[in-house]
């Protein structure tokens, strides 16, 4: 299966949160699975680091260190190109996170499946894997 992984899900799973629930897990460690992080990610945490310096809603690593440890992990890059823009234009207004819209724009582009813990993401149909 090839997976894209939100940036919730990403984190914590090279965090070792246990949020993650063991199932996901499993299934982001399974080596016949690709696994992909969106430069989406790596932006919205150098975004959310920005505004959330310190408190409950930091994100707690920066961005070059969350780079590292999903390159460290084995997960795949993705780039944002022009034409994973495309469906945002015609995408249901279900939710309003443009980092969320962009992932899922990227995960029906390059058919892959996102990973998420998000419940109101799987309004978008089956390029959401809610875990």
């Amino acid at each position: 299966m090839r997976l894209l992984l939100d940036t919730h899900v990403a984190l914590w799973f090279v965090l070792g949160n246990e949020k993650l629930a063991p199932p996901a897990r499993a299934l982001i460690a399974d080596s016949a699975n690709d696994v992909f992080v969106s430069i989406v990610s790596l932006l919205e945490i150098a975004i959310k680091n920005n505004i959330r310096r310190s408190g409950p809603d930091s994100i707690g690593i920066s961005m070059t260190e969350a780079q590292a440890l999903f390159l460290a992990d084995g997960f795949e890059p993705l780039d944002l190109r022009p034409t994973h823009l495309v469906p945002i234009e015609a995408m249901p207004r279900h939710h309003g996170d443009p980092f969320d819209r962009l992932l899922i724009a990227q995960a029906q582009v390059e058919q892959l499946r996102l990973v998420t813990v998000e419940r109101r993401l799987t309004e978008y149909g089956e390029a959401v894997l809610l875990v």
